[in-house]
């Protein structure tokens, strides 16, 4: 085998061909918060009103229910991670993908989406609702949503123990 190559699953890594290609790989935000405050102070105010009361409708739900940055927006979580708020001035990669605020649950495919309030596009677990204005966001039936996605993190974690 040639000097500085490697085989892995039947595949020939080049050392010097995978640094320069993780050197050269641009990131796919070129925004980073400290904190939520640094956050909500980068968004425009519309997003900003509807990302303000996404975070008081979470935090009603559950008294324990913590907010941590991941991927440069809130996610929460109780024992794992239930769901995520991301305004769309938070780019994942070059261009703006959607409008608004999108509210995401991470195990959404667990979720009774009968009525089909949740979108799931191509994703696998993750199921999530676009709002584009204040008006859009149903409180109580939000709240629905989140009430199950707890449900099911609580049983999740009685099946580990």
């Amino acid at each position: 085998m040639p000097n500085g190559s490697y085989r892995f699953s039947k595949q020939r890594i080049n050392i010097s061909t995978t640094a320069f290609l993780m050197a050269s790989k641009q990131k796919m935000q070129q925004v980073s918060f400290r904190n939520v405050e640094e956050f909500l102070d980068y968004l425009p105010d519309e997003e900003r009103e509807m990302t303000v009361l996404l975070r008081k409708i979470v935090f009603s739900c559950h008294p324990e229910i913590t907010e941590k940055l991941s991927y440069n927006v809130p996610y929460y979580r109780l024992h794992k991670q239930l769901c995520f708020i991301w305004p769309a001035a938070i780019l994942w990669g070059k261009k703006k993908t959607y409008e608004g605020v999108r509210f995401g649950f991470t195990s959404g495919h667990l979720l009774t989406n009968e009525n089909g309030y949740l979108d799931q596009g191509s994703r696998k677990f993750v199921c999530y609702k676009d709002f584009h204005t204040l008006k859009d966001i149903d409180a109580e039936l939000l709240r629905s949503y989140i009430f199950e996605a707890i449900a099911i993190d609580e049983l999740s974690l009685k099946k580990i123990k």
